[in-house]
């Protein structure tokens, strides 16, 4: 059975221990940041950076709140990544069976820039990144090698808040709609963020755009991937 997580921004303080957790487990290259009026850093995802925490800050009502969203792949079940990858380059991109984890190979340094470029645009959430030395296009891998071990993704491991769950896609489905109940009263505006659609399924704490402009969806057909899989096949395909 296919797994997932669920992440609950309303639980979640934006202590970074997945974003470090990520890092660390993954080997990738400590970057130098700067401050720019934000606790966030770095800026955003980046090769070296397969999972972010945003922040952002609203008055609300003469309030003003934070709210915090640990930004990574989404796990698509119907990855358009893939789609426009593959298309270009066969095996760029692959779909463990397992654990339904969409993974780059190293494929994906053949791409040229504007192949990529067009990749990147058929993300609804804009994950993809490219290594400007290596040409590899990375991104989180749900821990899959982890997984193979019958452990927790790491960022799961490491949060201390439960914010983070993972699991079998039916459990945290029935999590997810659970927890969004006994959230409504205190936050009446939170949701599930395409949950039909992602391996990565997050509550909301308040309206999408308030949490990030990518927390759900972008794109002509946001909610239908098969629509929005169309789009790009068509002239995929007209020239092979």
């Amino acid at each position: 059975m296919p797994k997932a997580f669920l992440i609950d921004t309303t639980r979640c303080t934006a202590c970074r221990g997945c974003q470090i957790a990520c890092k660390e487990w993954n080997a990738l290259t400590p970057l130098e940041t700067k401050q720019t009026g934000t606790h966030q850093n770095p800026p955003d995802l980046n090769p070296e950076s397969y999972k972010v925490v945003r922040f952002s800050e609203h008055r609300i009502g003469g309030v003003v709140q934070w709210y915090f969203f640990p930004d990574q792949c989404r796990h698509c079940l119907i990855p358009p990544c893939q789609e426009v990858a593959n298309g270009y380059v066969d095996g760029a991109v692959v779909q463990d069976g397992k654990t339904g984890a969409v993974l780059y190979t190293d494929l994906t340094a053949r791409l040229s820039t504007d192949q990529f470029q067009e990749m990147r645009e058929a993300c609804p959430y804009d994950i993809p990144r490219r290594d400007s030395g290596t040409g590899l296009v990375s991104k989180c891998t749900m821990c899959i090698d982890r997984l193979q071990k019958n452990l927790l993704p790491m960022c799961v491991k490491t949060c201390a808040m439960g914010a983070m769950n993972f699991g079998d896609r039916d459990d945290m489905l029935a999590l997810a709609r659970t927890r969004l109940e006994q959230v409504r009263p205190k936050f009446p505006r939170a949701s599930l963020a395409d949950p039909d659609d992602v391996n990565v399924i997050y509550l909301l704490a308040d309206e999408p755009k308030r949490l990030h402009e990518h927390a759900v969806a972008q794109g002509p057909s946001p909610l239908n991937r098969k629509e929005f899989l169309a789009l790009f096949t068509r002239p995929l395909r007209s020239r092979a």
